[in-house]
């Protein structure tokens, strides 16, 4: 028989699983609602849907890098308790999908859902599936996918930072001659140095006019309110902007393992620094929460 799109909606508002889930067991049950929420029961897919309203807010990063170095992904996988989070069936998850998004680079996190996964499920449905077997809700949140254009020179490496995997970077970096091992362990220097000094951006240059703007304004304004002559205040905000690079500037930031240099001095003469991503398990999440409610 055919199954009618009103029909499909009536279940999913009845049991709140997916849309793809409602049709598949209406098309399993020859259309009977009775049998199709039955269904969905067993599978479990109507009680993780009553979990997706709780918050997802532990959880783990995870990354995979190609063997040869030129790709390489970090994925945020969110679920509700720590004690869950360090399981190995959450940790096989989420190792899992790290691997499926180096794959397949899908698009965004929608996109990611969507895409077959393992036994003719989608991500998605995996995920539901887990659900229903943890008893968590859990939510795939954000990744990043790093891949050097053909022909390009050059390394991707990515530090996880031990041991409760909250904290992951992915890094690009450009080099026309250094052997693959020497640049991949400069790239998870500069990886490491990411995770535990939270830059913004790479390089000066990269940093938008506007927030520079609004950064000499409130320089200019403390300089102003602290006395200084008007004629001395541009110069003291533009000392100041060199304290801003230093701090949310990669290449400015002094180097972790070595403060007296800068990471660009770390670096210089052997890579070049080209991108970095920097995921913390959570970040910002809690403010998301509040703005929804």
């Amino acid at each position: 028989m055919s199954i009618t799109a009103e029909v499909v909606r009536q279940l999913r508002e009845e049991t709140g699983a997916g849309m793809m889930d409602c049709k598949a067991a209406l098309v399993e049950t020859s259309g009977d609602m009775a049998k199709a929420r039955e269904v969905l029961r067993k599978k479990g897919l109507a009680a993780a849907a009553k979990k997706a309203s709780r918050t997802a807010s532990d959880g783990a990063v995870g990354a995979h890098i190609a063997a040869d170095g030129r790709s390489g992904v970090v994925v945020e996988v969110n679920c509700e308790t720590d004690f869950v989070a360090k399981t190995p069936d959450f940790q096989a998850l989420v190792k899992g999908i790290a691997e499926h998004v180096w794959n397949n680079a899908p698009a965004d996190v929608a996109a990611l859902l969507e895409q077959p996964f393992a036994s003719g499920q989608t991500v998605g449905q995996a995920v539901q599936e887990k659900i229903a077997v943890i008893k968590e809700n859990i939510v795939i949140r954000r990744f990043a996918r790093f891949e050097l254009a053909t022909g390009d020179s050059g390394t991707v490496a990515a530090y996880i930072h031990p041991p409760a995997a909250r904290i992951g970077v992915l890094v690009e970096l450009g080099a026309e001659s250094a052997d693959a091992a020497t640049l991949q362990a400069l790239a998870k220097d500069v990886a490491m140095h990411v995770a535990a000094s939270s830059p913004l951006y790479v390089a000066k240059d990269e940093v938008p006019a506007d927030v520079l703007a609004k950064e000499k304004e409130i320089y200019r304004a403390q300089a102003l309110a602290s006395g200084k002559p008007a004629n001395v205040v541009d110069k003291i905000a533009e000392g100041k902007l060199k304290e801003y690079y230093a701090t949310f500037c990669l290449l400015e930031q002094p180097y972790v393992r070595e403060p007296k240099i800068t990471v660009g001095q770390h670096v210089k003469g052997k890579a070049a620094v080209r991108r970095f991503a920097r995921l913390q398990l959570g970040e910002d999440a809690a403010a998301k929460a509040a703005t929804e409610q």
